[in-house]
Formats: C-alpha cells, sequence, structure tokens
C-alpha cells in the first residue's frame, strides 16, 4: 500500500465520520483522529520489529522513549 492510498483511506473515513454526524458539530477531530491511526500503528510496526522497542522506535523514526511512553499512553505494555 503506497503513501498515497493510507491519505485516501484516511480522506474516506473521515468523509463518512462527517456525514455521519448528520449535522452535528464535530469536536476533537485532530485528537480523535491521531488515536484511531496511532494505536494500530504502533502495533503493527512493534509486531514488524519482533517486539524490539529500539527497533520499532527506528521504524517509526522516534526516540525509543518517546515510543515508550506511546505504548504506555494505549496500554500496549
Amino acid at each position: 500500500m503506497s503513501r498515497h492510498n493510507i491519505e485516501q483511506c484516511v480522506r474516506q473515513s473521515l468523509d463518512s465520520y462527517f456525514q455521519d454526524l448528520d449535522g452535528s458539530n464535530p469536536h476533537d477531530v485532530y485528537d480523535m483522529v491521531i488515536s484511531c491511526v496511532e494505536k494500530p500503528m504502533l502495533e503493527v510496526v512493534l509486531e514488524q520489529a519482533g517486539g524490539n522497542q529500539s527497533l520499532a522506535a527506528e521504524y517509526l523514526g522516534i526516540n525509543r522513549n518517546t515510543l515508550r511512553k506511546k505504548l504506555q499512553q494505549h496500554g500496549l505494555v
């Protein structure tokens, strides 16, 4: 899957979200999207890294301590 496909998937999901609001005002869309995307991303990358947090952090381009904090936030450790 290319970057374009991921962007298209997110766009379609957001379009559906706004349609489902049926005229209601959205709230905290940014936090909702980040939360929905971040947890499965962390799960998949950690799995691809064989559970090695240092390698997963390298794949993600973030510091291992930052990864650890995010894993804790999402209940993944």
